[in-house]
């Protein structure tokens, strides 16, 4: 295993996944691999291309993920959990969560006892943006 690489992708919390599909230029099948990470406390997707047919590629910076494509790195990499303790004081998680993910007041309240029952879950650099922004707000909470 290449440590330096392994350093660079828990310091960024990245995730990625490697799938085929069409050549933006000719249609033949290409290699693609989508990276989800942190990037200045943030969540952003890169991906790239490559083509064996027309030789074709390009890397995309800051692209906006469809849904097929989180499940797919949710599929390869697995899902991470938020964990918040039981002893949290409620309104600072609620007021983090809606800032955070953008809830509305019913929603903020499952995603809460989502994260104190251990049952929040995302990709990894969804959760750790969570995780950083709960500690901000001086709870104790962690990814798993």
């Amino acid at each position: 295993m290449d440590t330096g690489r392994a350093l660079a992708r828990d310091k960024f919390h990245l995730q990625s996944v490697e799938y085929a599909a069409a050549c933006p230029a000719c249609g033949a099948a290409a290699r693609w691999v989508a990276a989800h990470l942190l990037w200045s406390g943030r969540p952003r997707w890169d991906t790239e291309y490559s083509c064996a047919a027309c030789g074709s590629a390009a890397a995309i910076c800051g692209v906006t993920p469809d849904d097929a494509l989180r499940e797919r790195l949710l599929a390869a990499n697995g899902s991470t959990t938020l964990r918040v303790p039981a002893s949290a004081h409620r309104a600072s998680v609620m007021r983090v969560l809606r800032a955070v993910l953008g809830l509305g007041l019913a929603e903020v309240r499952e995603a809460l006892e989502r994260a104190l029952a251990g049952r929040l879950t995302g990709t990894r650099p969804e959760m750790e943006q969570l995780a950083r922004a709960l500690r901000r707000a001086g709870v104790a909470a962690e990814t798993r």
